[in-house]
């Protein structure tokens, strides 16, 4: 009987013993990452399922007949279908006003051609596309607003230094994490330019546009039409008076309310502002008939009276001149008044005198 001390180094029983200590170490490492891997696969099981629940539910709550009903009533609806119509009347009035930027067939008094916005603006302010007429006049006083009670300049330049500062926080973010940067990643293949074709028609609308401000000035300037004259005659003297009160701003809001709604009102009324300008053009024209004959009659008088005058100092002028030259002054001359001139020479009388002797 072999003690232990030999058993414990016989070489076989100890590469049983190593052998079996080997199966056991590797069955305990099998089993942890076995374990760890299940608990990952579980892991992924759960939320697949989660997803797939959340996904067949939102799949039954869209099939659910009340939410088809609701979609239906909402997308297909007389709602939607009104703003739907709403908005394609809109686009169609825009596009007619594009549209209706062409030059006029009348040219101005001098027989220049007028610009295309002489016939935009026109139909702008006609209301002949009332949708957007009123959208541009919301959007002019919009605008003004914002200019006064906000600091659009600021709130520019505030805009533009925080994209600056993500673009580059982002740029340098990604070169010490990734090793590149990621905005750069974002650029594109090739940077966005204004062809050419595009800079003419934009130049050659804004020449268009300053010529129509210009042109127009000088049509109001030399009364081509006395109405317009007159109007913008009253528009500037009473923004003389209102412009020691009301600031510039609310002077531009007062000037677009009457250049919007000042058409709109003569359209609405249109049959009795007629009748009332025409009624006023008939007076204006008897009292200038009145003060025509009336100035006739002054001038005939002042003509008689300044020609009684002249003949009276032409006649006094004469009398003057014939005093002068010691000619008779009375109108009628006769022949019979001059003496007769002598027919026979003249013969010369010659005396003799005696000579005195000298003295002596």
């Amino acid at each position: 009987m072999s003690s232990p001390n030999n058993l414990n180094t016989d070489p076989l029983v100890l590469s049983t013993a190593e052998h079996a200590n080997g199966n056991t170490s590797h069955q305990s490492n099998g089993n942890g990452n076995g374990s760890a891997n299940s608990a990952a696969e579980h892991a992924v099981k759960a939320k697949d399922s989660l997803l797939s629940s959340a996904q067949s539910a939102m799949a039954a709550v869209q099939n659910h007949p009340t939410t088809q009903n609701v979609k239906n009533t909402v997308v297909n609806g007389p709602v939607a279908q009104n703003v739907k119509a709403e908005a394609a009347t809109t686009r169609n009035e825009f596009a007619d006003l594009a549209n209706a930027r062409t030059t006029p067939d009348q040219p101005a008094a001098t027989g220049q051609p007028l610009t295309h916005y002489h016939s935009m603006f026109y139909r702008l302010l006609s209301w002949k596309n009332p949708r957007a007429t009123a959208i541009s006049f919301a959007a002019i006083i919009i605008f003004i607003f914002s200019a006064r009670y906000l600091n659009i300049i600021r709130y520019a330049l505030k805009a533009l230094w925080v994209t600056l500062g993500i673009t580059a926080s982002a740029e340098l973010a990604g070169q010490f994490a990734l090793g590149k940067g990621l905005t750069s990643q974002l650029r594109p293949r090739k940077y966005f330019t204004i062809q050419k074709a595009s800079l003419e028609r934009l130049t050659d609308d804004i020449e268009q546009f300053v010529n129509f401000f210009v042109i127009e000035s000088q049509r109001i300037l030399f009364v081509e039409n006395v109405y317009t004259t007159i109007a913008a005659f009253f528009a500037s003297l009473i923004s003389y008076f209102l412009i020691k009160f009301v600031p510039l701003w609310g002077l531009a809001v007062i000037a677009t309310s009457i250049a919007y709604m000042g058409p709109l009102v003569y359209i609405k009324n249109k049959e009795a502002i007629d009748a009332q300008l025409e009624k006023g053009y008939n007076i204006a024209n008897q009292q200038a008939h009145q003060l025509k004959d009336l100035a006739a009659e002054h001038t005939g008088n002042a003509t008689k009276t300044l020609q009684g005058y002249t003949q009276q100092y032409t006649a006094k002028a004469q009398e003057t001149i014939n005093n002068y030259r010691g000619r008779s002054t009375s109108p009628e001359v006769k022949r019979e008044d001059f003496p007769s001139a002598p027919s026979d020479e003249p013969v010369a009388v010659t005396t003799k005198q005696p000579i005195a002797e000298p003295a002596f």
